[in-house]
Order: structure tokens, then sequence, then C-alpha cells
């Protein structure tokens, strides 16, 4: 009985410690002068989105709204403190004039401090720190420039037209169809990704099990328990999981797309195969050739496109290894497929909700496919397309595919938000820029909850604040394949607009509920009618 009783007071010593260790910072906002969100152990702020009982879109806008009138609030991000910025004009502060104080992202696919073998996804440019990520960032730089971007905008012509063929042939069987819009663009996104970035030419909408899009389906699998647990391993033990070897990405996906990527890098080398995609432009950069052109400054870019930074392009580049060019190829994978499916998913909702604009823009696509003659539609036409641009532009403001973005603290910050109020940012805390709440706020934007494209018009986009409108997040450290996804979703809707209009059926939920957690997609899917278009 005694011995027992001893055992029992080493275990309750041992849980209190550990109890102790994972809280023992729970205070940490107490001595701040701004509020702050209630705290948990080791879930922190964000139980609700950890155990998936809020959605991300949810999350945002209720603690953004939770806070009106503050410029910061506190939370923890599992164990990590986290200011969150609700205020435009600090975001551009610390994003940009001060962003060597907020180099890194929370290392949420893998520390890249910690390397093992297994370890892709913590080489990739969105885990990389410091210097490290610099460098990578420099070198990858050339490759998603509007010049490279041009010459791959044919590959991803020719995807589209292949499934837009597809629905096309579908129609001609069944008339108007409803398909679940997730599901289609995933797999577009997932074909243009195959030709892009891996060199392949797949059809998801017809071989719809295709090895590809099952294993890259797999990969983007977050909900699973198992991803989660090790989402949390990389943040909270980061050295245990290195140890072990365990990323974020299924070790049978990590083989699987690993030897994709090194087999044909293999067979382009050895055979002099040059072809205008990701795998050709990563051959480059491996080489040390892949340089920045001059870019024709006449040419109007989309509006929620980045621009690189200075910071980046005074930068050395650096040789990259046969193992960093699998972990840029998966990432890139991993934020483009997502990315661009999401945003199409959405812009076929609201132009079946908005049929006015809808028509607009298909008189645009007309009036485009007129002047190129029949011919396939050109990366210099698309930039044309003003009113394409607004409503993609006013999609990623009502529905961003990443409702939050971070930023880690590399050292001590000293945040003033005037009048007076003065507090030191320690190193590791980190940055919250709220995206969806920003995007939501009619402080900025009159009627956030309206669908309406005439926002970024010639006449007012001008008076649009840019902290307050980030789908591709700010600074230096923005999304790297901004161009690259705009290219996408235009193209398709371009195509797929030409022969078909988007209906509401019965089916389609008003307004969607989004899945919790997480994922930003609808619960129950999102149900479109595709109508052929009956004009020549």
């Amino acid at each position: 009985m005694e011995v027992n009783v001893f055992y029992l007071g080493i275990v309750g010593a041992i849980l209190g410690a550990v109890y102790y260790l994972i809280t023992k910072n729970h205070g940490y906002f107490h001595e701040k002068p701004i509020p702050s969100m209630p705290v948990k152990p080791v879930l922190g702020s964000i139980a609700d989105l950890m155990l998936q009982r809020q959605s991300f879109y949810q999350f945002m806008k209720k603690t953004y709204d939770k806070y009106a009138g503050v410029k910061v609030f506190g939370m923890f991000d599992l164990m990590t403190p986290v200011y969150v910025i609700r205020d435009p004009e600090i975001i551009k502060q610390v994003a940009v004039k001060d962003f060597d104080h907020f180099i890194d992202h929370l290392p949420v696919f893998g520390n890249s401090n910690y390397d093992h073998p297994n370890l892709i996804s913590g080489k990739s440019l969105f885990s990389l720190t410091g210097q490290r990520w610099k460098t990578m960032r420099a070198t990858l730089s050339p490759a998603f420039t509007g010049s490279k971007m041009r010459y791959m905008f044919e590959l991803i012509v020719e995807c589209t037209q292949r499934a837009v063929k597809y629905y096309e042939e579908e129609a001609g069987k069944k008339g108007a169809h409803v398909y679940e819009m997730k599901d289609v663009f995933s797999r577009f996104a997932n074909d243009v990704i195959a030709t892009c970035a891996f060199g392949l030419q797949v059809e998801s909408s017809r071989d719809r099990s295709n090895e590809f899009f099952v294993n890259g389906k797999k990969m983007l699998d977050f909900s699973r328990s198992t991803v989660i647990l090790r989402f949390i391993g990389h943040r909270v033990v980061p050295a245990l999981m290195a140890y072990f070897g365990w990323d974020v990405i299924d070790e049978q996906q990590n083989t699987y797309f690993k030897k994709l990527i090194l087999n044909a890098i293999k067979e382009r080398e050895q055979r002099s195969i040059v072809r205008p995609d990701m795998i050709n432009l990563m051959i480059q950069a491996k080489k040390g050739t892949l340089k920045h052109q001059k870019e024709n400054d006449q040419l109007t870019e989309g509006f929620a496109t980045v621009q690189e930074s200075e910071v980046v392009k005074s930068t050395d580049t650096t040789v990259m290894t046969d193992v960093e060019m699998v972990a840029q190829c998966l990432i890139f994978f991993l934020a483009g497929f997502d990315t661009v499916s999401t945003t199409l998913l959405y812009s076929a909702y609201e132009l079946a909700m908005n049929q006015d604009i809808q028509k607009k823009l298909h008189a645009e696509i007309q009036e485009t496919r007129s002047s190129l003659g029949g011919k396939p539609l050109t990366y210099d036409a698309m930039q044309k397309m003003k009113y394409m641009d607004m409503v993609i532009s006013e999609v990623l403001r009502m529905w961003p595919p990443a409702p939050s973005v971070d930023r880690e603290c590399t050292k001590d910050y000293v945040m003033d938000e005037g009048n007076g109020k003065k507090y030191t940012i320690e190193k590791g805390a980190a940055l919250w820029f709220p995206i969806h709440g920003l995007h939501h706020d009619p402080e900025y934007f009159p009627k956030p909850d309206m669908f309406d494209p005439e926002r970024f018009s010639d006449e007012r986009k001008g008076s649009i604040n840019a902290g307050a409108y980030i789908p591709f997040g700010i600074g230096p450290r923005n999304c790297i394949g901004s161009r690259f996804a705009l290219a996408e979703v235009k193209t398709i809707l371009y195509y797929m607009l030409g022969s078909f209009s988007f209906e509401r059926c019965s089916k389609t939920e008003v307004p969607p509920t989004v899945m919790k957690g997480f994922d930003v997609v609808p619960l129950n899917g999102m149900h479109i009618e595709f109508k052929p278009r009956t004009e020549v």
C-alpha cells in the first residue's frame, strides 16, 4: 500500500510539473496594456478550431468583432502568445517597414531548425526561417514573375481546355447538370499543378482515380486526427518530431511525390528536355542560372497580385539541393491546390447568386474571345480583362482562402500604438493578421456582406486601404505564387463561362455552412448547375 502511494505521488508530481510547464506562460498578457482572450492548456485560445467546433471564418470574424475599437489584442495559438493586429496601419508597419523583426512564420508545417531525411515539409519555402528563407525566396522569386508566367500560361490554357471539353461532352449527353464545385475545381487545380509543377498530363475529370490525384487528395486531408496531432507536435515538441522523422505529410505521399519529382529531374537532365514548367525552373535554380528579368512595366496586373520586395531582390541566391527542390514542389502543390479550388468554388457560388454580375462578366469574355479571333486565351489578353479582375478581387475579399496569416517575432520589438501606449513584443511571440475580419469590416468595405465587384473599379479601388485587403498576405513574406493562382482562376472561369452559365439549383445551400476547423469549404458541398449556353 505504501509503495502504491509512493508511485502515485511520483505520477502526481510529474503531472503537476507538466501542467506547470504548459500553463506557466498563460499570464503573459496580464502585464500588457491590451485585452486578451481566455486560454486553455495546450490548445490556447484556439480550442474551438482545434476541436472543430467553429469554422475558421466564424472564429476570425467573432474574435475580430469582439474587440472592436481595439488596435491589438492578445491570444494564444496553442502555447505561443499571439498579438492579433486589427489596425491596417500597424499591419503595414510590422509587415513591411519593420519586417526584420517579423521575418518568420510559426512552424506549422515543420521546424526548419531540425533536420531529418523524412522531414521534407520543413525544407519548404513556407517553413524556412531567417537567412535560409531569404536566400531560398531570392532563388525562387524569378520563377514566379510575369514573364515566367507568360511562358507557363500555355500549359494552363491547354489543361483548362481539356477539362472544359469533358463537361461539354457531358452536357451533350445529359444537358444541364448539377455538379459539386469542390470536386470539379479540385480536379482542375490538381491537373494544372500536375502539368506545371510535375511535368505530368492527367485528366482527373475523366480518370477520376488516377494515382496523382488520389495521392494529392490524401496529402491535403488535414482534418484527420493523426495530421492534427502532427501539427501540434511540430509546434509543441519539434525536437521529438524531428528525432522520429514524423513529417506533417504522410510518409507514403512524401515517398510518392519525392520519387516522381526526382525521376522527372533526372530524365530531363539526362535527355536535355526543356519544358516551360516549374520543374524546368527548379533545374535552373539548382544550377544557379534562374535570374530576374526586366519586366514589362506597361502590363497591368490584377489588383490582388502581390509584388516582390526589394528585400528579396537584393538578397543573394543559393544552389538548391534535390531534397529542397522536392520540398518546394510539394509546398507549391499544397498552397496552390487549395487556394485555387476554394476561390473557384466561391466564384461559382457568387456568380450563380448574382446573375447580373455573371452576365456582365460573360459579355467581357465574349468581347475578349472576339478580339482573339478564336485563338486561345493569352496571358496579356487575360490581364486586360478588367471586370474579370474585379470579380475575382471581390471573391477574395469575401472568401479569402486563408482567414488569417501569421508572423513570428525574431527579436524584441517595441509596439507603439500611439497615444502613449507602448509595450514590448518579446522574441518568440507571434502576430496574426485577421484577414477575414478586416475584409468584412464596414469601416474599410461598406456593406461587407454584399458581393460588389465595383469596389475594385478604376474609380473606387484607389480608396482601398492596402493593409485592410491582403488575400495573399503582405510584405516580403507574401504569397510568392499570387500570379500563378490568379492566372489559373481567371483561365478556368474564362473557358467555363464561355460554355456554361452557373445556375443556382435546389441543392445549392444559401448561405453555405462552412466546415468547422481549419478548412474553409462548405460542409455540405457547393452544388451548382452547369447550363450549356446556346449563343454562338
